[in-house]
């Protein structure tokens, strides 16, 4: 009589099984290693990766040294760890990393360390927490911080200009060949010469069939940008990336850029804004209350010529000011002909927390309010300066599918 055979268990992939015991920590070993071939599963190289994440994550760790033991009090063991982070994983998990340790661990007043800024990795989320830190950051350790804010900065630099400035510089030319051309611009001597065939001998003078202009020459900025930041610690990320704009804009001839930023006071970077946008970041106080009206108030007294203005909101719209005041403000700065955006966030981080019965009010005015990523801003930018419908850009380059805001 044949006997049936029991099939026999699958075989376990063992690089998963040491993926999973990275992921769930010391606990789950002896479990994960009776599933396996019986022996270590962690070599030389995981077995530093176990004790950089344990550190973080493990709650049953040590107290003391050996592994699964914690960050502690002291440089050397902060340095060692930051160190394994960078060279046994990827930038964009070293970053999540980085910034569960400083809620978890506590690890803020370390931060300013200079040692220990030579060995963070610069990421949106560290240069916030530098940030919200520098008026604590100490004498030794501010050179530091700055180069740390300056290589992030150079970073977001290098796929933001480019795209920002030729987008700019597309909406701006399609303006200036519009069938209204500037009379101080006209070449006259180009022009008589081209029309001298359509001379009228009865009526003695010449008939121009088309006129020529100066393309370079210009007298005056083609349009003034108003970039109005919210302070407020929830808005860090927006602030970084608005900086950067900002120091973009200045950077081009064709506009007038003003830099404003404001908690419960008002405080103008528009003289940092044209030479290096660490230095405004370096201008701006994270925290504090909100004064959104009071902002606005002071923006409105610059524009000269409203309908080659862009007024450019950023804030979460939880307004510590009077409202029915901001409310007013923006409808007459949209009457009058201004281009009025407001952005709820400028950022990668999804969809953004807002006031969202003051959004829907300030929709009402008809001026959109949204979140846009900033790989999106150049097709934003371009798009108002161009004329085109502001709701539908609106739609475009929103971030994520949360709740509208009623754009």
């Amino acid at each position: 009589m044949n006997k049936t055979k029991t099939p026999a268990a699958p075989a376990v992939n063992e690089t998963q099984l040491r993926r999973w015991r990275l992921i769930l920590g010391k606990a789950s070993e002896d479990k994960l290693q009776s599933m396996g071939s019986g022996g270590a599963l962690l070599g030389d190289t995981e077995t530093v990766m176990d004790q950089a994440l344990a550190a973080i994550y493990d709650e049953t760790k040590e107290e003391s040294g050996g592994k699964g033991a914690g960050l502690g009090p002291s440089y050397p063991n902060l340095a060692k760890w930051l160190t394994d982070i960078r060279s046994y994983f990827p930038s964009d998990v070293v970053s999540v990393i980085q910034g569960d340790a400083i809620e978890r661990k506590g690890l803020k007043q370390l931060l300013l360390e200079p040692e220990t800024l030579a060995t963070v990795k610069p990421d949106i989320n560290m240069v916030s927490t530098l940030l919200s830190l520098q008026g604590h950051i100490p004498k030794k350790s501010k050179e530091q911080a700055r180069q740390l804010v300056k290589a992030l900065v150079d970073e977001i630099m290098q796929y933001m200009e480019h795209d920002l400035k030729r987008a700019v510089t597309g909406a701006l030319n399609r303006r200036q060949h519009s069938p209204i051309p500037s009379l101080p611009n006209t070449d006259w001597k180009r022009t008589i010469r081209k029309n001298l065939k359509n001379y009228d001998r009865e009526k003695k003078r010449i008939i121009p069939e088309k006129f020529y202009f100066f393309e370079n020459r210009r007298h005056t900025k083609d349009w003034q940008i108003i970039l109005d930041m919210d302070q407020s610690g929830s808005m860090a990320d927006s602030i970084i990336y608005a900086s950067i704009m900002g120091s973009i804009f200045a950077s081009m001839p064709a506009l007038d850029t003003r830099i404003v930023a404001f908690d419960t006071e008002v405080v103008d970077l528009t003289e940092s804004c044209g030479d290096d946008p660490v230095d405004i970041l370096f201008g701006v106080q994270l925290g504090g209350g909100t004064d959104i009206n009071k902002s606005v108030k002071y923006c409105s007294q610059f524009v000269e010529n409203p309908k080659k203005t862009m007024f450019i909101l950023i804030s979460d719209l939880y307004e510590g000011g009077v409202e029915a005041g901001l409310l007013r403000q923006l409808g007459d700065l949209k009457e009058s002909g201004v281009t009025v955006l407001v952005l709820l966030a400028l950022s990668d981080r999804g969809v953004p927390a807002y006031d969202e019965a003051l959004a829907r009010k300030i929709s009402g005015l008809g001026i959109p309010a949204f979140g846009c990523t900033p790989n999106k801003l150049p097709e934003l930018i371009g798009g108002a300066l161009k004329g085109d419908d502001l709701h539908a850009l609106a739609e475009r380059v929103k971030i994520g599918a949360g709740k509208d805001p009623g754009v």
